[in-house]
């Protein structure tokens, strides 16, 4: 699902369902000791798909230790991301000489809890909102719009390590013609951007897709080519 959201030079493993977990490395083990059993099988199982796609890229399986903010830490050289929601776990990784950047998110096709949209929205984009719902009822674009976010903000985190807040990028979402379960958002950034190859970066490009009873969006930030 993730993978159709990014470039070929990504390589996606997501899995569906709950199957048993991999082990977790040691070090991984001694982050989620106290942990409820929920949040150990969604920490390994996420960290499994990780570990197949570093494998896919010619890299040798490690453990994945939240850093700063929680972001991942990976291997030198590679960039990803990850994300997991009820029934649903999915890392992507690229080599750093790719993609400067890569952020992807999963949630549940369902509305956003009463009050959750207009603390993450921005007076410009719930109209926005409005207008896609008169035309696509069945989508749930409160819920798009969270995920578009979030996609955006694990893309910048590990190019600023800054915190970038909900309304500190203004996101435009599109609906590809005749095709009302996959489009594209543009996220413009309210702070200035990341330097990318000695340029600000001023805004962010995505895909999202809703399937499965699933929205998933994703965000890839290539490298400033002539910088």
């Amino acid at each position: 699902m993730i993978e159709e959201l990014l470039p070929a030079s990504v390589v996606v493993v997501e899995t569906y369902g709950s199957d048993e977990p991999a082990p977790l490395y040691p070090e991984e083990e001694a982050v989620v000791a106290r942990a409820v059993d929920k949040r150990r099988r969604e920490f390994a199982t996420v960290r499994a798909c990780a570990r197949r796609a570093m494998e896919k890229l010619g890299v040798p399986p490690q453990a994945v230790l939240p850093g700063e903010r929680g972001a991942p830490g990976w291997p030198a050289g590679l960039v990803g991301s990850m994300t997991h929601c009820e029934g649903y776990h999915a890392a992507a990784l690229v080599r750093a000489t790719d993609l400067a950047s890569v952020g992807i998110d999963a949630e549940p096709h369902g509305p956003l809890p009463e009050g959750v949209l207009a603390a993450v929205s921005l007076p410009t984009e719930v109209p926005r909102l409005s207008g896609l719902a008169a035309l696509h009822p069945d989508i749930h674009w409160d819920r798009l719009l969270f995920s578009a976010k979030e996609s955006v903000y694990k893309a910048w985190f590990p190019l600023t390590r800054q915190w970038l807040d909900f309304t500190e990028a203004d996101i435009e979402i599109s609906a590809h013609p005749g095709d009302r379960l996959g489009g594209t958002f543009r996220a413009e950034l309210l702070v200035p951007g990341p330097l990318i190859d000695g340029r600000r970066l001023r805004h962010f490009e995505g895909r999202w897709t809703v399937r499965r009873g699933l929205v998933a969006t994703a965000v890839s930030v290539p490298h400033q080519a002539g910088a």
